[in-house]
């Protein structure tokens, strides 16, 4: 799982094998290890909502994307486009999340077999 932040967008991007992580259920994640003895985890999740949920504290983000979504994505892989959502923070702030699966990882798991 990769992270990207870049102002009001975070991207995250997953290979095919947690795509068939998250589609079976389980969350996928990592964390990372940071001065003073703290871990910074950060976790993606399916949920039966229409939105996605982004839950954040001192150590933890936790983002769960809604399934019908990632389900349709995983059916037209691989492909260069992802899924877009926006949030609008409580103070007004729009918060772009992005969530793709690395096309060349799914071209690569995909491919058909060479005769």
């Amino acid at each position: 799982m990769k992270l990207q932040i870049q102002g009001q967008q975070l991207r995250w991007r997953i290979d095919e094998a947690e795509l068939a992580t998250l589609l079976a259920g389980e969350p996928v994640g990592e964390t990372t290890a940071l001065p003073g003895a703290r871990d910074w985890r950060r976790a993606l999740q399916l949920g039966s909502g229409d939105a996605p949920c982004l839950q954040c504290d001192d150590d933890h983000w936790l983002l769960t994307l809604p399934r019908a979504p990632v389900e349709r994505l995983a059916q037209s892989l691989p492909s260069r486009d992802g899924l877009s959502f926006a949030l609008v923070l409580g103070n007004g702030t729009p918060l772009e999340l992005r969530f793709d699966v690395d096309i060349r990882d799914s071209r690569r798991q995909r491919r058909p077999p060479e005769a």
